[in-house]
């Protein structure tokens, strides 16, 4: 983490010392500050422009080389090996070094993400700690993208982008028997077969199944069958994500007039917002430039349907993407004001229970004076 960036965490912490307690294979948060697999909970404490890491021996090395900025800190110094000794929980003692630690380091009032553990803030506020669950503070601080964050992400997307030909050609194609299984095998193959992705879950599904949302779908696929193909890898070295959709017409089939039609509100939404993404934009702002291409045909949207409707566009237009698959910031009836470094979504859609419907899917990075669409794929039906 760059200075720059650990002095603006502390404007978004409203000045708090930052504290992580976690591994790092779980905490994306704790990932983002320090970049190495480490398997055991530890404390990570940012007080002042220091960074400190308090961990056993096993993983000292490992954090050295994440980030050699980093002051590593053996629990023995807390006396680790005596509260062992006494009988004491596992988890116990891992706590009591963290009240420990940071009664050393004169840290008295912290912000902790949501994930922090109850027990642990319990014990904190126990010994006068002031603890402060800041959710905002916390996701602000990964939503500028890293240049090695930014090359895993593209990375993930050249993969998404490879895999969604492969489904492209098999659905346009057709061949007797095709199953929306098989359609995510193949892509799930391609992904393992470039190293740099993991492929995440995918869903093809055919006509009424796309119109669910996540629904994974399953089946045969039939010529004129609408298939939405939603797919989003991660990359292995940075375990950053893509994410992307597209809609197709099996073999080769013309589209009815209502695909047609959904297809054409989506692309012009897709399209507008695009041409709105910029800093300083909020994305409640940018998903209501899609609700309005929508409801100006007569489509309900999240905004104008009833609580629950799951036709016309009823969903967000987009989230961040990182080291999450959905993070800050979010760009629905609640948004948040868009910066640049910001990797988002913009994925709007129309649907009809019982029918189907599109949906089309951009990853999109938000740069100084607008944005830079980082997917590579036609959008045609």
């Amino acid at each position: 983490m760059s200075d720059v960036v650990r002095r603006s965490s502390l404007a978004m912490t409203g000045g708090r010392n930052i504290v992580l307690y976690a591994d790092t294979e779980t905490s994306t948060d704790l990932f983002a500050a320090v970049p190495a697999n480490i398997i055991d909970p530890f404390l990570y404490v940012e007080v002042g422009e220091r960074r400190v890491a308090v961990i056993s021996s096993l993983d000292a090395g490992t954090v050295r080389a994440a980030d050699a900025r980093i002051e590593v800190v053996d629990p023995e110094t807390y006396g680790r090996r005596e509260l062992m000794l006494s009988g004491m929980d596992w988890h116990a003692v891992g706590f009591e070094i963290v009240r420990r630690a940071l009664a050393d380091l004169g840290v008295r009032d912290v912000a902790v993400p949501w994930q922090f553990p109850l027990a642990l803030a319990d014990v904190l506020r126990a010994d006068g700690v002031a603890v402060t669950v800041d959710v905002a503070g916390i996701e602000a601080r990964r939503r500028v993208k890293t240049e090695g964050q930014l090359a895993g992400i593209r990375r993930a997307q050249t993969a998404a982008d490879g895999a969604m030909a492969i489904a492209a050609n098999m659905v346009h194609a057709c061949e007797p028997g095709l199953t929306a299984e098989a359609v995510r095998l193949a892509m799930q193959e391609f992904c393992r077969a470039h190293a740099c992705a993991l492929p995440g879950d995918v869903v093809v599904g055919p006509n009424e199944q796309g119109a669910a949302g996540h629904d994974q779908g399953e089946g045969p696929i039939e010529p004129g069958d609408g298939v939405i193909v939603d797919i989003w890898p991660q990359d292995v070295a940075s375990r950053c994500w893509a994410d992307m959709t597209r809609t197709f017409v099996a073999g080769g089939v013309e589209p009815d007039a209502e695909l047609r039609e959904y297809w054409e509100l989506t692309r012009r939404a897709l399209e507008e917002t695009t041409e709105a993404v910029r800093p300083g934009v909020h994305g409640s702002d940018v998903h209501g430039i899609a609700s309005a291409v929508y409801e100006a045909a007569g489509k309900p949207t999240a905004r104008s349907s009833p609580a629950g409707s799951t036709d016309g566009f009823f969903h967000g237009l987009g989230h961040g993407v990182g080291l999450d698959i959905h993070e800050a910031p979010s760009l629905g009836l609640a948004g948040q004001e868009l910066m640049a470094g910001d990797v988002i979504t913009l994925e709007p859609g129309c649907y009809r229970q019982g029918y189907g419907g599109v949906r089309l899917e951009d990853l999109v990075l938000v740069t100084a004076d607008g944005c830079e669409v980082l997917t590579d794929f036609p959008y045609e039906l």
